[in-house]
C-alpha cells in the first residue's frame, strides 16, 4: 500500500473505530452534558487528558500510515512493524489513547457511567490484544515482534524509548 492510500485508510478507520468507541458512545451516555457535582479541577484534568490522548491517537495513526505503510484496520494492516514514536515506549498506544479519551470525558462530564464504560472497554481491549492482535503480530513479524515484545510493555509506558 502506498503512503497516500494508507493515510486515507487510516483517517477513515480513525473516524469509524475510535470515533465510535471514544466519541459516539460517550456522547450517547452523557449527551456531553456536565453532571451534577462536577468540579472545575476535574473538568480541567479531563480536558488535559482528552487533548493529550487525542494528540497521541492522531500521531499513532499517522505513524502507521507513514512508517508502516498500512492502517490500524485489520483489513489493511501495516507492511512493517511500527516500533518508533510512542510505540518505542508502549506496545499499544492507540488503545491507551482511546482509554484516555474515555476517562478524560468521564472527568470532564463527572460521569460515573463513563468510568464503568471505560473499564469495560479496557477489559475488551486486553482480551483482543492478548488473543487476537499479539498472535497475529507474532505470525506476521516473527523475529522482530519477539524482540519488541520482550522489551516494550503492553500498557504502561517505558520511561526511555526502546531502541531496536
Amino acid at each position: 500500500m502506498d503512503r497516500n492510500h494508507a493515510l486515507v485508510g487510516s483517517a477513515a478507520f480513525l473516524v469509524i473505530a475510535p470515533g465510535t468507541v471514544a466519541g459516539l458512545v460517550p456522547w450517547l451516555i452523557t449527551k456531553w452534558r456536565v453532571g451534577e457535582g462536577a468540579s472545575s479541577g476535574y473538568s480541567i484534568a479531563g480536558a488535559i487528558l482528552i487533548v493529550l490522548s487525542l494528540a497521541l491517537l492522531i500521531e499513532c495513526f499517522v505513524r502507521f500510515a507513514v512508517r508502516g505503510l498500512g492502517t490500524p484496520a485489520p483489513l489493511a494492516p501495516t507492511n512493517k512493524l511500527v516500533v518508533t514514536g510512542a510505540y518505542a515506549r508502549v506496545r499499544n498506544p492507540m488503545y491507551v489513547a482511546v482509554l484516555g479519551l474515555i476517562f478524560g470525558q468521564a472527568l470532564w462530564f463527572a460521569c460515573a457511567a463513563l468510568i464503568a464504560y471505560g473499564i469495560s472497554i479496557a477489559f475488551a481491549f486486553t482480551l483482543f490484544v492478548i488473543y487476537r492482535e499479539e498472535p497475529r503480530l507474532r505470525r506476521a513479524f516473527p523475529d522482530e515482534y519477539e524482540a519488541y515484545f520482550a522489551n516494550v510493555p503492553r500498557w504502561l509506558p517505558r520511561l526511555t524509548p526502546w531502541k531496536p
